[in-house]
């Protein structure tokens, strides 16, 4: 029996621009508290079955939000000794520059795995 795996890229325009928005939604949560995890979250799991490659990255921005919760955690804990606060800026630079890459790869139909983004959802 074998497995069928999503496509990694895309050449349907449509697809692409969904998975585009799946990214830049991310940013949402700089104008409305809490919209930047509810958004992709959502747009994901409404257009994941219409366009496969919107599941591949929709799983890439779940694991960056997931990964950057966790790395929040982290900081949080090391302000103790003054790291954390540099910790905060970088995942704050961070989470505004890769959503950006991703969204404008994912627009020219490839998947682009955040750096530092843990691999939880598969």
């Amino acid at each position: 029996m074998t497995e069928i795996h999503p496509p990694t890229q895309s050449s349907d325009a449509k697809a692409n621009q969904w998975a585009m928005f799946v990214h830049f939604s991310v940013l949402c949560g700089y104008l409305v508290p809490l919209a930047g995890l509810v958004a992709p979250i959502v747009l994901w799991q409404i257009k994941k079955d219409e366009y496969p490659i919107v599941d591949v990255h929709g799983k890439i921005v779940a694991n960056w939000l997931i990964s950057v919760f966790l790395y929040s955690l982290v900081c949080a804990v090391l302000t103790v000794v003054l790291i954390g606060t540099l910790g905060f800026l970088i995942l704050g630079v961070l989470s505004v520059v890769f959503p950006i890459i991703g969204g404008i790869k994912a627009n020219h139909g490839e998947a682009w795995p955040y750096p530092l983004s843990l691999k939880l959802i598969s």
